[in-house]
C-alpha cells in the first residue's frame, strides 16, 4: 500500500470514528432529554432536546479534544476517564452558560454554584460510554498443545520390545513398576523386564512426557490435566490417569497444560 492509499485509508477510518461518537453523543443526548434532569423537563420539549443535544454532542467533541491533548500520557482505564472528565469540566461549564442564556434566557452572569460539579458528572458519563465503546478488551488466549507426529524411528527400538500384537498399537504410557516397566497401550497393558531408565532412553526422542519420577506418557495420549497445589493428574486415552509430581509440573505447563 502506498503512501496516499494509506492517507485514504486513515481519513476514512477517522471520519467513521467520528460518526460513531456523533450518533453516540446525539442518542445520549436524546435520551437525557427524555429524562429531563437538573429540571430540564419543565422546559417545553423542542428547546429541551436542542439543549441537550448540543450539550451533549459539544461536550463531548470537547471532551475528545481533551482526551488526545492529555489522555494519551495515561495508559490505565478509569484515571484516564477521570482525568479527561475532569479537564473538560470548565470549557464544557462555559458552553452550558452559554446555551442557557441562548435557549432558556438566563442571564449569563447567573452561575448555578452546582453546576461544575453537574457538569464534571455528565462528563463523566459521557466520556466513560465512549471509552467503554472504544475498549479493547485483552485477548483470550485459548492454550492447545501442538503434538507433532514423532519421528517413525522415534520409538521403533521400544515397540521392537512389546509382543507383536503391540507393535504398532497407540502407546500411550510407560511407568515403573518395582524391577519392570508397564506399557499402556490402546490394545492393552504389558510388562518389559527392563529399567525405567533404559525405556526413558529409548524414548527420548519420542513425542511425550515424564510427569513423574515412575511414569512416561506420550503427548497425544493426554485428554486434561487437573491441578491441586502444585501437584496434579492427567487424565489419559483408555481412562488411564497419571500422576504429576511438582518437579515435573513445570514441564507440562509449558507444554500449555496449565
Amino acid at each position: 500500500m502506498n503512501g496516499a492509499s494509506a492517507s485514504r485509508t486513515e481519513r476514512a477510518a477517522a471520519l467513521r470514528r467520528g460518526a460513531i461518537e456523533l450518533a453516540l453523543f446525539a442518542a445520549l443526548g436524546l435520551f437525557m432529554a427524555i429524562l429531563g434532569p437538573y429540571n430540564t423537563l419543565r422546559a417545553p420539549p423542542a428547546p429541551r432536546t436542542l439543549y441537550w443535544l448540543a450539550a451533549i454532542v459539544g461536550g463531548g467533541f470537547i471532551g475528545i479534544a481533551v482526551d488526545r491533548l492529555l489522555g494519551a500520557r495515561i495508559a490505565r482505564f478509569w484515571p484516564r476517564v477521570l482525568v479527561v472528565a475532569a479537564a473538560m469540566t470548565p470549557p464544557v461549564a462555559l458552553l452550558v452558560v452559554g446555551l442557557n442564556h441562548w435557549l432558556f434566557g438566563d442571564p449569563p452572569g447567573l452561575v448555578n454554584p452546582w453546576l461544575p460539579w453537574q457538569v464534571f458528572v455528565m462528563s463523566l458519563l459521557v466520556m466513560t460510554m465512549r471509552a467503554l465503546a472504544w475498549r479493547r478488551l485483552p485477548p483470550v488466549i485459548e492454550t492447545r498443545t501442538r503434538v507433532v507426529p514423532p519421528l517413525p524411528e522415534a520409538e521403533a527400538a521400544f515397540r521392537m520390545r512389546l509382543s507383536a500384537p503391540r507393535r504398532a498399537a497407540r502407546l500411550i504410557a510407560v511407568a515403573a513398576e518395582d524391577h519392570f516397566v508397564g506399557v499402556l497401550t490402546d490394545q492393552g497393558s504389558e510388562l518389559l523386564s527392563m529399567r525405567f531408565g533404559d525405556a526413558l532412553d529409548e524414548l527420548a526422542l519420542a513425542h511425550g512426557y515424564r510427569t513423574h519420577r515412575s511414569w512416561w506418557v506420550a503427548a497425544d495420549a493426554i485428554l486434561a490435566v487437573r491441578w491441586t497445589r502444585g501437584v496434579g493428574e492427567a487424565r489419559l486415552a483408555g481412562g488411564h490417569v497419571a500422576p504429576i509430581s511438582r518437579a515435573f509440573a513445570p514441564v507440562l505447563k509449558e507444554a500449555g497444560w496449565r
